[in-house]
């Protein structure tokens, strides 16, 4: 299956943001944007695939910087955002955990969250890497 078909399937669920990976090569690729920019709840949310590529006015006004090249799962503050990779919960790469990520936007604030569900038993109990 192509990316896009992934991408129109889960979007009967939800609405979808979707930007512009490394490996997307193809025609249907070429609509991606490199980078978007949303506001849940008047939070300002920008998403690029590779933060080496984020121009830094891109940032500006943002709270949240959401980037997923490395598929390393992490969260850290750095000048008053919020970056977060959410990792990869696809087939393992490398050493790395598998792991989902959840932003929850409330009243302005946003909560940050990494769940391991590298093994059933993690994915139970929807362990936390980082709070």
């Amino acid at each position: 299956m192509s990316a896009r078909g992934a991408t129109v399937r889960v979007g009967v669920i939800s609405d979808i943001i979707a930007v512009r990976g490394n490996n997307d090569r193809e025609a249907w690729a070429e609509a991606l944007p490199e980078t978007a920019t949303l506001r849940p709840g008047g939070v300002s949310i920008v998403v690029v695939h590779d933060l080496k590529t984020l121009p830094a006015a891109a940032v500006r006004g943002a709270r949240v910087v959401v980037a997923g090249h490395s598929h390393q799962p992490r969260k850290e503050v750095r000048g008053g955002i919020l970056y977060f990779n959410p990792g990869s919960a696809g087939p393992r790469r490398f050493r790395l955990p598998i792991a989902v990520g959840r932003l929850e936007i409330a009243a302005g604030r946003v909560r940050a969250s990494l769940i391991d569900l590298g093994s059933p038993r993690a994915a139970r109990r929807r362990d936390i890497i980082a709070p």
